[in-house]
């Protein structure tokens, strides 16, 4: 994640006070929904996942647009989304004031750096401090936003948070974003076919919760992930590293075999 103090200290912990949770739902419930509702209709499925779940979690999702985050949040159940935030990258959303302090507000952003080949797998002071005051987190695990609608390569490290804290994992799949507002687009665009007033569908499906423990292994973890989006009906792209890891263990496995029976001779 590289050092410590690079997304502690742009955090916006004000984001977080009652006045900002107020104006946020209002944002939310009221702007976005408005805006959105006139694009698209929204069907919600798996919430009921929710119900008898305790905070904190990581929602880990996929990424295709910039309505993601307001629908994501739109479909959380209230008790939910008010004391959600989502993880942003730092290098995009808050090189400048006006933005950060915009994200901040709007979504509850938090700042994480996103180099290498995950979101980092070391607590950061600001992570810690949401966490302990038992906030939730989005965590988009592809890092970036896809530039076709296909679920990109899930990092890892979503699974090493959750693994870090003891916490659930929701896995959600949002789908037609990417056709209400595709990356390069600044505002959301109606069907091709249709008519004036033709709306898209955007989906939001919540999985059940994929416990981690602290031995569990990460790329394990996101596989599941996944699968899960594989069986809403997403374009998924398998980890390669996986594929490479448990061919290792197959092939271990396999040289222990064979030792075994001269073992036994002895």
């Amino acid at each position: 994640m590289g050092d410590m103090d690079d997304s502690a200290s742009l955090d916006q912990p004000w984001a977080r006070t009652l006045p900002a949770r107020v104006a946020r739902e209002a944002i939310i419930c009221g702007v976005f929904d408005a805006i959105i509702s006139t694009y698209s209709r929204r069907r919600v499925a798996g919430d009921g996942h929710l119900e008898h779940l305790e905070g904190p979690v990581i929602f880990v999702a996929n990424h295709c647009s910039h309505v993601d985050t307001p629908a994501l949040l739109r479909a959380l159940p209230g008790r939910w989304r008010r004391r959600t935030a989502v993880a942003a990258a730092a290098d995009y959303f808050y090189t400048k004031r006006l933005l950060a302090n915009a994200v901040s507000l709007a979504f509850c952003t938090v700042p994480l750096e996103r180099r290498g080949a995950a979101i980092g797998t070391d607590a950061t002071a600001h992570m810690k401090r949401l966490i302990d005051t038992r906030w939730s987190l989005v965590v988009f695990a592809e890092g970036t936003r896809s530039r076709d609608g296909r679920v990109g390569r899930l990092r890892s490290g979503a699974a090493a948070l959750a693994a870090e804290y003891g916490l659930p994992i929701v896995p959600i799949h949002v789908a037609g974003t990417h056709a209400a507002m595709p990356t390069g687009q600044s505002w959301m665009v109606r069907p091709e076919e249709g008519g004036r007033w033709a709306r898209h569908t955007i989906n939001v499906t919540f999985g059940a919760p994929i416990h981690v423990g602290p031995r569990d292994d990460r790329f394990e973890v996101m596989e599941r992930v996944r699968l899960f989006m594989a069986a809403c009906g997403a374009d998924t792209t398998p980890d390669p590293k996986l594929a490479a890891r448990r061919a290792a263990a197959a092939a271990k496995a396999a040289q222990e075999t064979q030792r075994a029976p001269a073992g036994q001779a002895v």
